[in-house]
Order: C-alpha cells, then structure tokens, then sequence
C-alpha cells in the first residue's frame, strides 16, 4: 500500500507545472488540486497542532498524525515541483503552509511584473495571417486565462472587444456589425 501512494504521489507531481520562479499563481493553483486530490491539503489549511501529551485522547493523536502525514508529503510534492536553481533561494522549513506563503511573499513581485507583461500582450496583438482567425482567437482566449491564473480576470465582453480590435482595418464592416448588435 505505501508503494501505491508514493507512486501516485510522483505521478500527481510529474503532472504539475514545474515552479520555475515566474508561474507561481498557476504553480499554486495547481499544487494545491494536486493535494486535495490526494487529500494531502490538510496541513496547507490548518495551522500545526499542539503536540500529543500523556493526556491526548484518541482523536487528537489521530488528527496529530494525519497532520503530521500531510506536512511531511506536501512538503515533499511541492518541492518535487520546483526547478532546481530556484529551491536553493526558498527557505527551508518544515512546515508545508509556511513553505508555500514563503515561496509567495518571495515571488509575489515576479508574479505582478508577469500580469503586466500578459496584459500588455493581450492588448497590443495583432492578427497578421500568418495563422487561421480561430488560432488567433484561441491565442488571445489563451492569454486571457493565463491572466485569470495570475488573478486578473477579463470579462468576456472585454475579450470579445480586444479580439475585435487586433483584426486588420478590413474587419472593419464586421466589428461595426458587432457593436450594432450588442448594443440593441
């Protein structure tokens, strides 16, 4: 039975996204399906409990431990899916919720810089032929959704509007159309 859970453990961590220092939103977001799945997430919500003594009952010893268990394999998954030249910057601690808020207060700044960056994508892109309307739509729909990862959501109607205004000026009778429509 342990084979089986250290097995799936390394494939729900070979599926993640590797941290690489400018992914930390979709890193995070990832991490922690990945844990709930495994229902590893426990020591991420609760903070570490006090420590088992002579007069422990029962169910603190079995909380304890389950605690315990999910500490000690959080830390190891979510250090399992960061690259190498970045876990030598991370503090090293043992305890799993401290570790992750340690490696956002860290990134944090990176992660803001990255949303300007793909905002500024999405805003200035163009459509140049050089691939089919649909793959621009699904590139721009794309870009959109890393925004979403990196907590900044744009409104369908505000996509559907940035889409317009990539196309070339012989659109125009269509996106001329389409604000005739939307706003009857």
């Amino acid at each position: 039975m342990k084979y089986f859970a250290a097995i799936t453990l390394h494939l729900q961590a070979s599926s993640v996204i590797v941290f690489n220092g400018l992914n930390f939103s979709e890193w995070c977001e990832q991490v922690k399906f990945h844990l709930g799945v495994l229902e590893l997430y426990l020591a991420l919500l609760e903070d570490k409990p006090t420590a088992i003594t002579d007069i422990s009952n029962e169910q603190e010893k079995l909380y304890h431990k389950q605690w315990e268990r999910s500490n000690r394999l959080s830390l190891m998954f979510m250090r399992m899916t960061i690259a190498n030249k970045i876990k030598t910057t991370i503090s090293q601690t043992e305890n799993a919720k401290e570790y992750l808020n340690f490696v956002k207060e860290r990134f944090r700044s990176i992660d803001k810089s990255l949303a300007g960056t793909v905002m500024a994508q999405l805003t200035t892109i163009k459509y140049n032929r050089l691939k089919s309307m649909h793959e621009h739509i699904i590139e721009m729909s794309d870009i959109a959704a890393r925004l979403k990862t990196l907590g900044i959501a744009v409104d369908d109607s505000f996509l559907v509007q940035f889409i317009l205004n990539s196309l070339p000026p012989e659109y125009g009778p269509f996106q001329t159309n389409y604000n005739t429509i939307k706003d009857k």
